[in-house]
């Protein structure tokens, strides 16, 4: 079995896009962020009470889409913050909020999420985080699930949502792409089992680990194909991602001598009009103890 080739000795920054501030990747984000709330059938579709969250945080909010739709699917919720380490981001999400009408509601703030969060002890009823094996490193989880505990509130919901970094698609390909994507993750430090599809796996045994109660998961299988609009914006989502992640993946990827062949063949196929590809994300939830 292979190790990460010394990951730790990294830049501080962990994102796999170098600029996650640049135009691309925030339009990338956008798209990604509503095809997968729409795809998963809402912004809380596991929870029985969603209701009764009344302050709600988003770690790695990107541009606040799912916080601005929590908000306005869940008029209860009194207090809704989204964080993100890019004040372009922050921005951004802010101004749709204002546009959406629930600013009132929902505030972005400038945050690592990697160091102390800036919130006071058992505070939120709900935590909420997305996507994150984009730049959370395998060692990174333990001291993120126990600042996750500090600032909720007892009984209250830690919720973690992550996809496979495997596809089945009708482009041989594009299923390449996530191979090597995979293989790229892993030698930086981001995926815990190279045998694994990504650190879905792992997400009920890390809240079970770190002291989470009442641990529960949902599988959801999500489907684009080519001709639908979802599908469509898939496609356009997983280009930019190529182009903006082409740097991380030459650095990390054993096989980047392959990376730039397979990205063409890649975009080619996915243009085909029978082009589909089927994504698996898990989401996992627990409750902090009761004291």
């Amino acid at each position: 079995m292979s190790t990460p080739t010394n990951p730790r000795q990294e830049h501080p920054s962990t994102y796999f896009v170098q600029d996650r501030s640049n135009e691309d990747e925030l339009s990338r984000l956008h798209i990604q962020d509503g095809i997968t709330t729409l795809a998963m059938g809402g912004v809380l579709p596991e929870q029985p009470e969603p209701e009764k969250f009344r302050r709600v945080l988003d770690v790695g909010c990107g541009t606040g889409g799912w916080l601005i739709n929590t908000a306005k699917a869940y008029p209860t919720a009194a207090l809704l913050v989204g964080i993100d380490v890019s004040s372009k981001m922050v921005d951004y999400a802010q101004a749709q909020a204002s546009a959406e009408r629930v600013a009132d509601r929902v505030q972005f703030r400038t945050m690592d999420v990697l160091r102390i969060l800036e919130f006071p002890t058992d505070y939120f009823d709900l935590v909420n985080l997305r996507f994150a094996t984009s730049y959370l490193r395998t060692w990174d989880w333990p001291r993120l699930l126990q600042e996750f505990q500090r600032i909720t509130r007892p009984g209250g919901v830690i919720r973690l949502t992550e996809a496979d970094i495997s596809y089945e698609s009708s482009s041989a390909a594009f299923m390449q792409a996530a191979v090597l994507a995979h293989d790229a993750f892993y030698q930086a430090g981001h995926i815990f089992d190279p045998e694994s599809k990504g650190i879905t796996s792992e997400l009920p045994r890390l809240l079970g680990r770190h002291g989470l109660q009442n641990v529960q998961a949902r599988d959801y299988t999500l489907e684009y194909r080519a001709g639908t609009e979802s599908g469509d914006r898939f496609v356009y989502e997983m280009k930019i991602g190529m182009r903006t992640g082409a740097p991380f993946m030459r650095k990390w990827s054993r096989k980047a001598d392959k990376i730039e062949d397979v990205y063409q063949q890649a975009q080619i196929e996915m243009d085909e009009p029978d082009f589909f590809a089927i994504a698996h994300v898990l989401t996992t939830w627990g409750q902090k103890p009761t004291k």
